[in-house]
């Protein structure tokens, strides 16, 4: 009897042995193949961009696969550092890596309810398995937990640790570190969490997505009332301090959770296609790039309030599906507002910075701005009766005539300039073109901000020739800026994740037009509003604006400013469907006049200057416009097309 004891006990010696031997040996290979923790002092862990307005708040957050926003454990609330180490290890100051009692005491449990219901992973453990493990359940792969965990704890003090986990921590929605969870769930910062808070969001570690208050509220509820007993359990919070965390209502903000912001989404498109233009998509997805913008929160929220109201209510009467509105500061270049269509999660393409459409008239102040330029007065009369056009090919051969007509197909005989730009009408505009020089015109547009190409005819006049939104608003506003050009910007400045200025946006001003021609320009162009095709657009404030529909009324403009805002609007259809005619003068300027009556409520009344140098009589003269039976006139001009007509 004593022999076979003895052979059982050596049989169990040696197995105990070989299980060792076995341990050893896996742990030697385990520990050769481990990573450097050295790499943890250059650690730098993938965070998101972020874009704020012109007013402080955030606009969005770029990233791919993790939205991460690093932040110091003095910017992370104190009730939330205390509910995780409650939660997940109450030893966590204690221990050096590893909690063997806390190991057998989730070993036990577990056994008792015959499945795993409680971990004995330490915080370090996690910390150790997010960063450097994956997270296939191996006998191997908790060996090499344990031993990461212990070089960790050698290198590297508890806040240092902590700092890295609660940063690190996956948190539901994609949301990787408490500042980004903080934004998600409650809109706020990680310092600005409450107990209530933070024990709900502590409760998500073991369960993200299962215990998601948005997915599964009651289970979170659940989840954070057993956070708020851990705390009680271990003394780190009062009975009357549980109580009222546990009854508390708190604000979630699922709103966060759209990839873009509700606001501006048109925007935040249109730099974050500069941003990877300019940086590339690694730094912007993953650099925790700061960038702050131009946009203002108010006033683009106005916009596009604005734009979906008529749309919805006028779209169908006057058949447009699509409108489009940018707002910028004529003094800075600074885009305030752009709303580049009806519906940004319909149709993402932006009609404001991509669309390239006809402006119709427009276009007319570039040519009048020549004609200034040239010292022809706004008191100049014009022809305005029915015209042959002889168009050609080329100087040799002629393709045909071209015989324009006025917006109302009427005629009014000889007009002063002031009272053709009033009235949009475009046979003295097509005279004026063809007496300042089709040349000389497209220079002025060039000069006040207009890139895309122009056809060199006199169809120029009537707005022919395809522009974008941007460009036209941006070039009105160096008539309000008293002729100093600033290119448009949506960024002021960027920095690094580190605060590190990367690029400041410098305002450079250049004087393309004398100011004198600007303020003429103003003046004639005031005309437009109180008694010309936009008088639906008259604010209580001095303003300036044109009008303009393009080619069998495809697009309808209005382009008006006051001097510390130049805002364009357009409608129209994407697929160049024509709309009713009156548009341009029914819909437009009401548009322009409904957002400006909001963004400049409470701004000071600003006037423009008044020119210089200048008699009165020479810009201010306005001759009544006869309308006599004219005669018609045919006059051959090379290198014209049929253009837009309003």
């Amino acid at each position: 009897m004593a022999k076979k004891k003895f052979k059982f006990d050596k049989i169990i010696i040696i197995s105990m042995l070989v299980v060792l031997a076995a341990v050893a040996g896996l742990s030697l290979r385990i520990l050769t193949q481990l990573p450097d923790i050295e790499a943890l002092n250059s650690y730098i862990p993938s965070e998101s961009t972020i874009l704020y307005s012109s007013d402080g708040k955030v606009l969005a957050r770029f990233h791919q696969e993790e939205n991460r926003q690093v932040v110091p454990l003095s910017k992370i609330s104190i009730y939330f550092q205390r509910a995780v180490i409650a939660t997940e290890d109450p030893h966590f100051y204690e221990h050096h890596g590893l909690d063997f009692g806390g190991i057998i005491r989730a070993g036990i449990k577990n056994f008792a309810y015959g499945r795993i219901v409680e971990g004995g992973s330490t915080i370090t453990q996690q910390l150790a398995r997010n960063l450097f493990l994956t997270k296939r359940k191996t006998f191997g792969r908790k060996i090499a937990e344990a031993l990461i965990a212990l070089q960790i704890e050698r290198r590297y003090t508890k806040e240092e640790i902590l700092e890295l986990y609660l940063n690190q921590a996956y948190l539901g929605h994609n949301a990787y570190g408490i500042e980004s969870a903080a934004n998600l769930y409650f809109g706020k910062t990680a310092a600005e969490l409450d107990l209530a808070e933070s024990a709900m969001i502590a409760g998500l570690i073991r369960g993200p997505e299962l215990y998601s208050p948005y997915r599964n509220f009651k289970g979170s509820k659940l989840r954070q009332v057993f956070v708020i007993n851990k705390l009680l359990e271990q003394g780190l919070i009062s009975e009357e301090e549980g109580k009222r965390a546990a009854i508390e209502s708190v604000e979630f903000s699922p709103k966060s959770l759209k990839s873009l912001g509700e606001i501006a989404p048109y925007f935040i498109s249109y730099v974050l296609q500069n941003l990877t233009d300019k940086y590339g998509e690694e730094l912007v997805y993953h650099g925790g790039l700061k960038v702050y913008t131009t946009l203002d929160t108010s006033m683009q929220a106005a916009a596009e309030t604005v734009v979906t109201k008529f749309v919805s209510e006028e779209g169908r009467q006057f058949h447009f599906s699509q409108a489009a509105l940018v707002s910028i500061d004529p003094r800075t270049g600074y885009i305030k507002a752009l709303v580049g269509g009806a519906n940004f999660f319909e149709s993402k393409f932006n009609r404001v910075t991509q669309a390239r459409r006809q402006p119709g008239s427009s276009f007319k102040p570039f040519i009048y701005t020549a004609a200034i330029e040239q010292g022809i007065f706004p008191g100049t009369v014009l022809p305005d009766a029915p015209t042959t056009f002889q168009v050609w090919v080329n100087k040799w051969n002629p393709a045909g005539t071209w015989q324009p007509k006025n917006f109302d197909g009427k005629f009014r005989g000889p007009v002063t300039m002031r009272y053709a730009l009033e009235r949009s009408l475009n046979i003295p505009s097509i005279k004026l073109l063809e007496r300042v020089g089709i040349q000389n015109a497209v220079d002025v547009a060039r000069r006040l901000g207009i890139q895309s190409r122009l056809e060199p005819a006199l169809s120029l006049a009537l707005g022919a020739s395809e522009v974008s939104i941007l460009e036209m608003t941006s070039a009105f506003g160096v008539f309000a800026n008293s002729g100093v050009r600033v290119e448009p910007a949506a960024i002021t400045k960027i920095e690094s994740r580190d605060g590190v200025l990367l690029y400041n946006h410098p305002i450079l001003e250049r004087r393309v037009l004398d100011e004198n021609v600007a303020a003429i320009m103003i003046d004639m162009m005031k005309g437009v509003l109180s008694r010309g095709t936009g008088v639906r657009g008259q604010i209580d404030r001095p303003a300036a604006a044109k009008t303009g529909t393009s080619q069998d009324f495809k697009d309808a403009w209005f382009i008006g400013f006051v001097p510390q805002l130049v805002t364009g609007v357009w409608v129209g259809n994407d697929d160049n469907s024509p709309m009713k005619g009156v548009a341009e003068v029914a819909t437009c300027p009401r548009i322009w006049k409904a957002y400006n009556q909001i963004v400049l409520a409470g701004q000071p009344v600003m006037d423009f200057p008044k020119p210089e140098g200048l008699k009165p009589e020479d810009y201010l003269l306005t001759v009544p416009a006869p309308e006599p039976e004219p005669k018609t006139e045919t006059v051959t001009a090379e290198g014209v097309d049929e253009g837009a007509e309003e």
